[in-house]
Formats: C-alpha cells, sequence, structure tokens
C-alpha cells in the first residue's frame, strides 16, 4: 500500500547535499496502471491501483533487456525527471522531481507516509507549495499522455 501526498514546489532547496537518480519511465496502460521504469541502472514494471493518496502498487525488478523489450508496448512518450531525495522531519523523504523534455519547467515533490494519519497531519516545509495529491493532471500517467497542465 502506498500512502503518499505530492505538491508543487513554491522554491528550490540547494539541491548539490542529496543524492538523486535519473528516471525514465512510460506506461503500457494508464488504466489500469501498468508502469516501466528505468532508475539510473535498476528497472522494474510496476502496477497502481486507481485512487489519490492511498494506492496499492505491486513492483517487479526486471533486467534491463526485458525492460528494452517492454518499451516496444509503450504508447506515449516517456516521462523523463530526475529525482532527489531530501530528508525531512519525522523520518520521511522529499522525492522532489525535476521533470525533463516536454514536461521540462514541471516540478513536483512526494512524501510516502506510514499512515493516513500521518499524511493527513502532515506540515509541509515552507519551499513546498499547492498541494496536487487529489489533481489527476500531476499524475505521471496523465503527464505521459496529455503533457503540461495547464
Amino acid at each position: 500500500m502506498e500512502i503518499e501526498r505530492k505538491f508543487l514546489i513554491k522554491e528550490l532547496p540547494d539541491l548539490k547535499l542529496y543524492p538523486r537518480k535519473r528516471i525514465k519511465q512510460g506506461y503500457i496502460s494508464t488504466d489500469p496502471v501498468i508502469r516501466i521504469r528505468q532508475m539510473n541502472d535498476t528497472c522494474c514494471v510496476c502496477l497502481k491501483s486507481q485512487g489519490h493518496m492511498i494506492r496499492e502498487e505491486f513492483e517487479l525488478g526486471i533486467t534491463k533487456e526485458q525492460c528494452d523489450a517492454l518499451w516496444n508496448k509503450v504508447d506515449n512518450p516517456p516521462v523523463e525527471k530526475i529525482r532527489y531525495f531530501i530528508p525531512l522531519e519525522g523520518d520521511l523523504t522529499a522525492e522532489l522531481d525535476i521533470y525533463a523534455g516536454r514536461l521540462e519547467g514541471l516540478l513536483t515533490v512526494e512524501v510516502e507516509f506510514p499512515s493516513p494519519m500521518d499524511a493527513s497531519n502532515f506540515t509541509p516545509p515552507d519551499w513546498f507549495g499547492a498541494d496536487i495529491t487529489h489533481d489527476n493532471r500531476y499524475k505521471n500517467n496523465y503527464l505521459s499522455v496529455y503533457g503540461m497542465p495547464s
């Protein structure tokens, strides 16, 4: 079970201090969500249920060769981004995504929580912007199909 909230960015923190990974992901299906992702040198296929803050998620590691073969099943342009991992209070991590390619200029941050109550009680840091958890236009499968939200 994945419990997370997603926000726009008001102001970027100093990113030189934090680890990052390059992500390329594509969608074999957007309903249900079936995603392939390459994060640096690791690959996986992921299935996600419908929903917003609370969703079921199943992830399976695959080889680079399997990932390359599955790209043929992707119909829409991939979502490309660099993800920074920024520690927050309470043993939480902000996953800051800086999008590239046709989504360049979009900045979002997600935080995963151990429980729905923790997610509801979360006070975002000052550098977070608007809460877009329930806005479908900012889901990566939507971004893949429709591009930058207007």
